[in-house]
């Protein structure tokens, strides 16, 4: 016969307390000092105690749990950011729910019902368009609710965070026309999306004003190996760029995927700045200069948000930005040198094109 399951009742009596102090415990409820906590636990790991959390959520009517909704879970920007999610909602006693829409209006919906079917103490999430998700109409006022990343500049009817994308669009616009370069290629994922529009507008209005024409902007959608493809077909029917602007991490490996494939070298005779700094774009033989997003800070100002609805604050709704910073290594030619100087680790003479990430500025 197989052993009787283990109860909160037996961990009680193993550790000498009520059985209230050991669901304070777990749940979090109340506070409990640092010894009896001690022993709650040691006690539980001794008997292999798990929480039986639907019948913690049928006697609450909450689960203390918090559903996380982004929309591609193989980009390494949102499995980042639900890395640093789960962190914090651990520090806080809560678990995580993670769901993926696949950048699918359709299946959004369907993860959403799935979420909320969990009754959830709150949801994060990046919504796959700028519209409002259906599933979430009737959940404003009722679910604390904070949007993330993909969030319209002139903000929503919930809590939302992410970076000034204008400004990192400008930014690294700002540090090729610095270097030299005319001829910049800008290449996005989609600018069906309101972030990717915003970069867009940031670094061609900067590369307008400067040139006196129009940059060319091409889509590459996603996925990195159906953007590598894309990109590899413009550049075999069109002049070769001396720089890209790649907006997101994607669009930056589907960029140098391509010129991997036509076995152009990088910076010369194409310079590239990409998007969101991660460890591999230093490894590389030739360091990547990139745009770095602060996904700690985001991140953490989004659970905050959450964390502060949770509680019950009713305030109007925040709009946290924050500022991404440049983060230079050898990618770009240095075009405006003389012969004697070297490539992109000289020093930049816009130095405050260099800047880390800010603190959030909080606009009603």
């Amino acid at each position: 016969m197989d052993n009787p399951r283990v109860t909160i009742r037996d961990v009680a009596a193993r550790a000498g307390v009520s059985i209230a102090t050991v669901s304070n415990v777990f749940s979090g409820n109340k506070p409990v000092n640092a010894d009896l906590r001690a022993r709650v636990l040691k006690a539980a790991d001794e008997l292999a105690y798990q929480v039986d959390r639907a019948a913690s959520q049928l006697r609450s009517g909450q689960a203390r749990v918090v559903g996380v909704l982004v929309p591609d879970l193989d980009d390494v920007f949102f499995t980042s950011l639900v890395s640093q999610l789960e962190v914090l909602a651990q520090k806080d006693g809560y678990d995580i729910l993670v769901a993926s829409s696949r950048d699918d209006l359709g299946l959004e919906q369907s993860r959403l019902r799935t979420l909320l079917a969990w009754r959830p103490s709150g949801l994060i999430a990046v919504p796959c368009s700028d519209a409002l998700p259906e599933a979430l109409r009737h959940e404003i006022g009722r679910l604390p609710i904070v949007f993330a990343d993909r969030v319209p500049p002139e903000g929503s009817v919930v809590d939302t965070v992410a970076i000034d994308n204008r400004e990192a669009g400008e930014i690294a616009a700002r540090h090729l026309l610095a270097k030299g370069h005319r001829d910049i290629l800008v290449a996005a994922s989609s600018l069906a999306i309101s972030p990717i529009r915003e970069r867009v507008r940031g670094a061609c209005d900067l590369i307008r004003t400067m040139l006196g024409r129009e940059p060319t902007v091409i889509e590459l959608g996603s996925n990195a190996d159906r953007g590598a493809a894309a990109f590899l077909h413009w550049l075999e029917r069109h002049p070769q760029p001396s720089a890209v602007i790649a907006l997101t991490n994607v669009t930056t490996l589907s960029t140098l995927s391509a010129l991997a494939r036509m076995r152009i070298d990088i910076p010369d005779p194409v310079s590239v700045v990409g998007f969101d700094d991660y460890p591999w774009m230093s490894a590389r033989k030739t360091g990547l200069t990139a745009i770095r997003q602060p996904i700690a800070e985001i991140a953490e100002a989004a659970w905050n948000r959450l964390r502060a609805r949770m509680a019950g604050d009713q305030a109007p709704p925040t709009h946290s930005v924050l500022q991404a910073g440049l983060q230079a290594r050898d990618s770009v030619r240095d075009l405006a040198a003389g012969p004697e100087r070297g490539n992109s680790h000289d020093p930049d003479p816009h130095p405050n094109l260099e800047g880390a990430a800010a603190s959030p500025k909080a606009v009603h």
